[in-house]
């Protein structure tokens, strides 16, 4: 199995490198512990402070200040058609980093489909883009790695035609069901029968909701690319990316500081033992 190699790049940010580092060691655990189990994939995810340092085989996930026009943000393809992801470094970032990397790693470039039953039953058989984060990418569904907060993502089983006992279909057991969408979420499919693009989105209201994208075009031939521009404004006021952490949040961000510095403290006094 090829090792797919992923780089955090700090490129015109403020961005500490020991926060971009943290990160990467949270991102790594979990690629290494939870994601590539389940999806058969193999990875590793290093920090760089610029572009110029990053080796030639990565495929780099970009973290900026300030991105321009914020439908940049998310999945690309460079000229030489290998991808790389853009990030707006703001509150929230490092989900979205989690998210953009779990998507790279699930589908590098942006066009893997499987068929399945449609949501909208008399659709029947229609093909699903592959986008293991976009139905419970909300913040309330995701979990922590190192105190670090990543996004949850769906299993293999997703997909299945029909629901079973016992069954995991995202990480944390959020979905429930496959091809469930949560609040905050979106599915995307292509029904041949029509020739049109799909989703299902559950971005306000009580419950999902079902339409075919219009003014939809592919352009370059990269799916998640073209669906993700076209719904980014949507999503990221469902996502509520910039808001302020929970009291929740804040409670257990201060005992994970209390943790690693009370650690750091242990491994101090014991590195004086030793070299006294």
């Amino acid at each position: 199995m090829l090792t797919r190699h992923v780089a955090l790049v700090s490129d015109e940010s403020s961005i500490k490198s020991s926060e971009l580092a943290a990160v990467a060691g949270a991102l790594q655990k979990q690629v290494t512990r939870d994601f590539g189990p389940i999806w058969g994939i193999q990875a590793d995810v290093s920090a760089f402070e610029k572009l110029e340092d990053m080796p030639l085989d990565y495929w780099p996930i970009i973290i900026k200040d300030d991105i321009g026009n914020p439908n940049a943000a998310g999945y690309h393809e460079d000229k030489h058609g290998q991808p790389f992801s853009l990030v707006q470094f703001s509150e929230g970032w490092q989900l979205t980093t989690s998210h953009e990397l779990l998507e790279m790693l699930g589908d590098p470039f942006g066009r893997r489909m499987v068929a399945g039953q449609s949501p909208v039953a008399s659709q029947g058989r229609v093909k699903f883009l592959v986008e293991v984060c976009d139905p419970c990418e909300a913040d309330q569904f995701a979990y922590t790695v190192n105190g670090i907060t990543v996004s949850d993502f769906y299993t293999p089983h997703y997909l299945d035609p029909l629901a079973s006992a016992g069954v995991r279909y995202s990480y944390t057991g959020a979905i429930t069901e496959p091809r469930q969408v949560l609040k905050g979420g979106y599915l995307s499919w292509y029904d041949p029968s029509s020739r049109q693009w799909w989703q299902r989105t559950w971005f306000g209201g009580t419950k999902p909701a079902d339409g075919a994208l219009q003014n939809f075009s592919v352009g370059n031939g990269n799916l998640r690319q073209a669906i993700d521009r076209l719904t980014q404004t949507k999503q990221a006021k469902a996502q509520h990316r910039g808001a302020k952490p929970s009291p929740m949040a804040a409670m257990a961000a201060r005992r994970s500081d209390a943790t690693f510095a009370n650690h750091a403290e242990d491994l101090r006094a014991t590195i004086a033992s030793v070299t006294k």
